[in-house]
């Protein structure tokens, strides 16, 4: 007669085909501390179960290289054909609700909750109310074992489950990526509305992991999806940096009662004992697991962070040790593969130490924090210094990230200009990730360049608010009322933002005054939704001196004004005007250069030429430039809006994600049109695309595009 762990034990592992018992890369779960944790139990509690199935002939064991594990080789479980067929068996005599809901996002893998049954119920029904519920503990003490048990019984009744975990470099956006499976939006109120809907529940996790410097976003995300008849589950540790979230109901978890906290321990514990046990450590989930037999019982009263300290800790190897050092100081969870001190992560692994997240790890957070806590300053400098040294040698965003966050945190002298570098090539590519380093670093050193650059990313962000706290503390300068001037614009006092842009102008240098001059007629000039006619006349780009500017430069602000003055003729209907321009541009760029052929492609488009519709298809099709290609897909649905041909859509829809650079602020303006062409073309989700449009172009510095287009919202709803 089986066992209930026994069975547990073949359901788990005959949820894997037999093609992996000659695998060389095999799944973490397949491990005993895999098995174990999916149980719910110690690992020494499956010992003794699984020599009795290996006996029975129902599992083997084998060496294997688990997936994530590092180099070493490791025990792996697999089903024998008599196992699997025992296992069909059990399954055929209990199926379990089939699961018809769909779940995104990276949702952790289920286990078996001890004294749980009843809070996951009551959890069930109020979100199936429209709660919406904060879940507060202490770390380790289960939190998200129970979110995820709840999405489980969610998912069995039909419902949609989006999930998403936090770690320091989540922001809104990087949270709606999740939830929406990627490509997602920025905007908060843009992300509530693609997410919630009917029979939707929505999930976030580990919420004390958010650097201080993303809260407010995060915030306003979680009041968005409170506005919305949808159930929102937040899990957090406490205390909350939020404090009690408005519109939620905090519901404290604490320890498991006895009867079921002693089924964390193995068997063979005496009842006394395991009894003992459990009260001292006052039946906390992890700290359970982290018991082991051949230790001492707990001291009656013992705090979980002193058990921590004073028995898990002592126990670790040097190796063990050095791992966790490395993995505690580090920003966010890392791959194994990623150590330079990974020799201890088996042993960490082994000891219950580690939480994971499909191949990346990190420390529990109860146990993180207790180790981070007790390293000397001095260590921990020495260790953020080894880990910049290391990870300076790598390349990528990630890298420079990682190697960025240890400088930081080195005590060594700061090198501003690299690290404001470093940051404007993190922000390409994860701009949460460089808004917590540029924070850390503003806070660290209160250097004036680096609140510049700290500024200008809340702009890029379309971050009113925090672009704001960091302009106060500036020097005064003319630099400092241009970027006043953007606040104002981004705010949408346009009047405010002329002002002061025209006091800055004045106090320029000759050559940044026609710079400024050059984009903020660029601006004036993208400021409208497609099919809107320009603001701009040819007199007021005539008026740009640029012989202020140093030779060198001159010829390409005389590009920039040619091609704005092309544009405002073509619109215009200036044929004279848009020839002679042509000629000019010819003469600076040449007859062959490719972005010739995109201005007299729009040229035909705009005049409604014949053939002009099959030139653009062959431009789109052939152009191997994502931005070229993008503004000439634009030209085209602004000439075929409101019916455009199927394969112009389709054509959108290629480029609808493609990667731009929001430093740069045609960029920006370009990604404002692209979401407002995504709410024309998928009417189902114009109320969230267009959402996301209006935040785009109060970014982009397009105050009047998204004035106009608040005002097109609000009528279509």
């Amino acid at each position: 007669m089986l066992s209930e762990t026994q069975r547990r034990l073949l359901l788990r592992l005959a949820d894997f085909g037999t093609e992996v018992e000659t695998a060389w890369d095999v799944p973490r779960t397949l491990s005993l501390p895999g098995l174990a944790e999916h149980l719910g139990v110690v690992r020494s509690a499956i010992h003794t179960p699984l020599k009795e199935l290996e006996t029975s002939g129902l599992v083997w064991t084998r060496s294997a290289h688990v997936i994530g594990g590092g180099s070493r080789r490791r025990s792996v479980i697999h089903l024998t054909p008599e196992g699997r067929e025992r296992a069909e068996a059990l399954a055929a005599e209990g199926s379990p609700p089939e699961a018809t809901g769909r779940a995104l996002g990276p949702m952790p893998d289920p286990i078996h909750l001890h004294g749980r049954d009843a809070v996951v119920d009551s959890l069930v029904g109020q979100l199936l109310a429209g709660s919406n519920l904060q879940l507060s503990g202490l770390p380790g003490i289960g939190k998200t074992s129970l979110a995820r048990a709840v999405a489980g019984a969610l998912l069995e009744r039909g419902f949609r489950v989006r999930w998403a975990t936090c770690d320091s470099d989540s922001d809104a956006a990087t949270i709606g990526s999740q939830w929406l499976d990627g490509g997602g939006p920025r905007d908060p109120s843009a992300i509530a509305s693609a997410a919630t809907g009917q029979k939707t529940v929505i999930i976030l996790d580990e919420v004390q992991e958010l650097h201080e410097r993303h809260l407010e976003g995060v915030t306003s995300l979680l009041a968005a999806c409170t506005e919305y008849s949808t159930g929102v589950l937040v899990s957090v540790r406490a205390p909350s940096p939020f404090g009690t979230l408005g519109g939620f109901e905090e519901v404290r978890i604490d320890g498991l009662e006895s009867d079921a906290a002693v089924e964390l321990l193995a068997d063979g514990v005496d009842a006394e004992i395991a009894e003992q046990v459990v009260e001292a450590l006052g039946g906390h989930p992890l700290a359970l697991h982290l018991w082991s037999p051949e230790e001492d019982v707990p001291g009656e009263g013992q705090e979980v962070q002193e058990f921590v300290q004073s028995t898990v800790l002592r126990r670790l190897s040097e190796a063990g040790l050095a791992s966790l050092d490395e993995l505690s100081l580090a920003p966010v969870p890392l791959s194994i593969a990623e150590l330079s001190q990974g020799d201890g992560t088996v042993e960490l692994d082994e000891s219950a130490v580690l939480r994971w997240m499909d191949q990346l790890v990190e420390p529990h957070h109860l146990i993180r924090n207790v180790r981070r806590a007790t390293i000397a300053t001095d260590v921990a400098q020495d260790i953020h210094s080894r880990g910049a040294e290391f990870w300076s040698q790598r390349d990528g965003t990630r890298a420079r990230r990682m190697e960025a966050h240890h400088r930081l945190n080195s005590g060594e002298e700061l090198d501003s200009e690299w690290l404001a570098e470093s940051v404007a090539t993190i922000s390409r590519e994860d701009s949460a990730a460089a808004a917590v380093l540029i924070e850390d670093a503003v806070e660290a050193s209160g250097e004036n360049s680096l609140r510049i650059a700290a500024i200008d990313l809340a702009f890029e962000r379309g971050e009113s608010v925090i672009a704001s706290q960091h302009i106060e503390l500036t020097e005064d300068s003319p630099q400092k009322r241009m970027r006043e001037a953007r606040l104002a614009r981004l705010r949408g006092d346009t009047a405010a933002a002329d002002s002061l842009e025209q006091e800055a102008l004045a106090d320029l240098s000759p050559s940044e005054a026609v710079r400024a001059e050059i984009a903020s007629l660029v601006r004036s000039h993208d400021d409208r939704l497609p099919g809107q006619p320009t603001k701009l006349n040819q007199a007021a780009i005539d008026t740009v001196d640029i012989t202020r500017l140093p030779e060198s430069a001159r010829a390409s602000a005389s590009l920039a004004l040619d091609l704005l003055r092309h544009a405002v003729a073509i619109e215009s209907g200036s044929v004279e005007i848009a020839a002679n321009v042509r000629s000019s541009l010819v003469a600076q760029m040449g007859e062959e250069h490719p972005r010739l052929a995109l201005i007299d492609l729009r040229a035909r488009i705009s005049a409604n030429a014949e053939g002009a519709l099959d030139a653009a298809r062959e431009f789109i099709e052939s152009s191997e430039d994502d931005i070229e290609r993008i503004r000439a897909i634009h030209a085209a649905l602004e000439a075929t809006s409101p019916n455009p041909p199927e394969w112009l859509t389709r054509s959108h829809g290629t480029v609808a994600t493609s990667p731009l650079r929001a430093d740069i602020a045609s960029h920006r303006r370009i990604v404002a049109q692209r979401w407002y062409w995504r709410g024309v073309l998928e009417p189902t989700m114009r109320l969230s695309h267009w959402r996301e449009a209006i935040s785009r172009f109060k970014s982009a510095e397009c105050p009047a595009a998204a004035a106009e287009l608040l005002l097109r919202l609000t009528r279509s709803l």
